[in-house]
């Protein structure tokens, strides 16, 4: 059942932190550029683990304020790095003292949260009682709220927040959430996101289901041999869309499944992506073919990027262009729904749609309109994917203003 078209939201600011670097300017030089932030992996020399990394620089040594001691985690510290890009914070603060600390919304997504903290402790702790240090502090590090918690301190914001866990789909649900809030009259103004840090939990998951790949990843490509785990934070200030402006980025539509197939394993026709697409289009009053560009989720394994293909060209055919960013950040997990996003913020707003990094020569078997050159032409509409564990998928579409 398709669920009512609620009012689109207005971007009014975003920025985003990857392997690629620090805010807008760097993604969008490296996008163009096809460049990687993917790395053979130096980080944590306690694993050997034979893989890449798509590491952000700089977090570790980030000057952490004092007053937000309770908070310090790779994962907040990521964070907190991402929010003071492309003047995101001011434009944030301006919103709260516009709307009112009651009246803005905080909703982040995170997979792991701040678990790396835990492995620390784990590694420190007693060794008669195996007991954690006492500086150990769960509440505001491990905990998936902790994320939530951050932000909402951080601005002094006291509307409703919450944390979206559904593993990769995480931070793109999140667009969802705060689109039915402001629909329901509960805020007129919501920070969305997500951050997800590197962390041996996931890196030896993943290691476990035999999914990395020794070598940079290469989504859709015929030799394609799995994924790199990578690490970002990506924000996004929506707000009630009547002050849009021609030229201006609105979240058109959300769409969200659950197809609950297998608890790692996308089903094989992709049934559960197409259903969020779908999902989405409607709620954004859009036909497949209105869409310029789709922004794959394209984790580079052989059996999600056959299905999220299938899934894309039964719905929109093999003439619609589409890629991953995969290859240029690595998977960033939590993070990616929200990166995503802010990939297809970057096409509406400069014309074009980015070609993956690291694809060389596409897989026949792949259907869909897979982009190995960078491909100028006016975006209106893009779409936007975001697919997890269990089946839990989320599409968004964004679209520009028309002058």
């Amino acid at each position: 059942m398709t669920s009512p078209r609620l009012a689109p939201l207005l971007v009014r600011a975003a920025t985003v932190t990857s392997a690629l670097g620090a805010g807008v300017a760097a993604h969008l030089d490296a996008l163009h550029a096809r460049r990687s932030g993917v790395r053979p992996m130096s980080w944590e020399t306690v694993t050997d683990l034979p893989t890449c990394l798509g590491e952000v620089e700089g977090v570790d040594e980030l000057a952490w304020p004092a007053d937000l001691s309770v908070f310090d985690c790779r994962n907040n510290r990521l964070a907190w790095l991402a929010l003071q890009q492309d003047g995101f914070a001011e434009a944030l603060r301006q919103a709260v003292a516009r709307f009112g600390p009651s009246r803005v919304g905080v909703f982040m997504g995170t997979s792991t949260s701040g678990i790396l903290t835990s492995e620390q402790a784990y590694r420190r702790r007693d060794p008669q009682s195996g007991a954690l240090p006492a500086d150990f502090d769960y509440r505001h590090t491990h905990n998936s709220y902790s994320l939530a918690d951050f932000v909402r301190t951080c601005f002094g914001i006291s509307g409703p927040a919450s944390v979206v866990s559904t593993a990769c789909s995480s931070s793109a649900k999140v667009f969802g959430v705060a689109q039915r809030m402001v629909a329901c009259g509960l805020i007129d103004a919501a920070v969305v996101g997500g951050v997800d840090s590197l962390c041996l939990t996931t890196l030896y998951g993943f290691n476990s289901l035999q999914l990395l790949s020794g070598e940079p990843c290469r989504p859709f490509d015929v030799n394609r041999s799995g994924i790199n785990i990578g690490e970002a934070g990506a924000f996004a200030l929506v707000e009630r869309a009547e002050g849009a402006q021609p030229g201006d980025i609105l979240l058109a539509g959300v769409g969200e499944s659950s197809d609950a197939h297998h608890m790692s394993a996308p089903h094989p026709d992709g049934l559960g992506a197409r259903m969020a697409m779908q999902e989405a289009l409607a709620q954004a009053g859009l036909n497949a073919a209105d869409i310029d560009y789709v922004v794959l989720h394209g984790t580079s394994t052989p059996s999600n990027d056959a299905a999220e293909s299938r899934a894309v060209s039964d719905l929109f055919g093999s003439d619609t262009p589409c890629s991953s960013i995969k290859g240029h950040t690595g998977h960033t997990l939590g993070a990616a729904g929200a990166l995503n996003a802010l990939v297809a913020m970057l096409a509406l707003r400069h014309d074009f749609a980015p070609a993956g990094a690291g694809t060389q020569v596409v897989d026949p078997a792949l259907k869909s309109h897979y982009l190995t050159c960078n491909l100028s032409r006016p975006m209106h509409h893009v779409m936007s994917n975001a697919f997890g564990f269990g089946g839990s998928n989320c599409s968004l579409v964004l679209s520009k203003v028309g002058a």
